[in-house]
C-alpha cells in the first residue's frame, strides 16, 4: 500500500495516539511505573498522576474528581455502572431498567445477563432518526424502574440524543440516569450537572 495515498477513515472505531498524549505517557512505560497504591516514591509518583488526571477529566465534565473511577475502557465501564445500581442500596429494591434498543452492546449484554437475575428491562425503540423521544420514555417509567440508560451519541448513525430533558425527566420521577459518552465525549460539550448524568461512561481510545 502506497501510505502518501493512505487515508484513515475508522476514527469514530478508534484514534491514533495524539503525539501530546504519547509524549506525557511515555515515562510511565519506562521508569514511572510504580504501584499507585504504595507508600515508595514511585508509588507516591504515580498516585500524583492518578489523581492529576482524575481531576483533569472531572474539570471537563463538570464532575468533582472523587466522582471519577477508571476502568479499562467504555465496556467495564458500562457493566460496573448497570451491575453496580441494580445491586447497590440507591435502587432500594427496585428491579427495573429502561434503555433503548440501539445502545452498544456493553449495554444491551448487561441488560441481557441482568433479566437472567431476575430484572426486568424496558428497550425503548427510536424513530427513523435514531432519536429517543422523552415522552416515550415518561410512557415506561414505573415505580419498580430505577434506572434508565440511553446513549450519548449513536456510534452508528451519530445521532445525539437529547440528554438534558432526559435527565430531568429521570430526576423528576426519581430515577438515576446514565449515559454511554463513549462516542460523544471530545465532540459534543457535556456537564454533568447542566445535563442531569448521574453516571457516565467515557473511553480514553476514542479521543487520542
Amino acid at each position: 500500500m502506497d501510505e502518501k495515498r493512505f487515508v484513515y477513515a475508522d476514527n469514530a472505531a478508534t484514534t491514533r495516539v495524539d503525539p501530546r498524549v504519547l509524549d506525557k505517557m511515555l515515562p510511565y512505560f519506562d521508569t514511572g511505573y510504580g504501584n499507585a497504591s504504595q507508600l515508595y516514591k514511585l508509588g507516591r509518583d504515580a498516585a500524583m498522576a492518578l489523581e492529576e488526571a482524575r481531576k483533569n477529566v472531572a474539570a471537563v465534565i463538570g464532575a468533582q474528581p472523587k466522582e471519577i473511577y477508571f476502568t479499562s475502557g467504555g465496556t467495564e465501564s458500562d457493566n460496573f455502572t448497570l451491575r453496580g445500581m441494580a445491586h447497590s442500596k440507591q435502587a432500594r429494591g427496585r428491579r427495573h431498567i429502561i434503555t433503548t434498543t440501539i445502545e452498544h452492546p456493553a449495554i444491551l449484554r448487561t441488560c441481557e445477563a441482568l433479566e437472567k437475575e431476575g430484572f426486568s428491562v424496558t428497550y425503548l425503540n427510536v424513530d427513523n432518526y435514531g432519536m429517543v423521544h422523552v415522552d416515550e420514555l415518561e410512557k415506561a417509567i414505573t415505580p419498580d424502574t430505577f434506572l434508565v440508560s440511553v446513549m450519548a451519541a449513536n456510534n452508528e448513525v451519530g445521532t445525539i440524543n437529547p440528554l438534558k430533558e432526559i435527565g430531568a425527566l429521570c430526576h423528576e420521577k426519581g430515577v438515576y440516569f446514565h449515559t454511554d459518552a463513549v462516542q460523544a465525549f471530545g465532540t459534543v460539550d457535556i456537564d454533568v450537572n447542566e445535563m442531569n448524568i448521574d453516571l457516565l461512561s467515557l473511553s480514553g481510545h476514542k479521543i487520542n
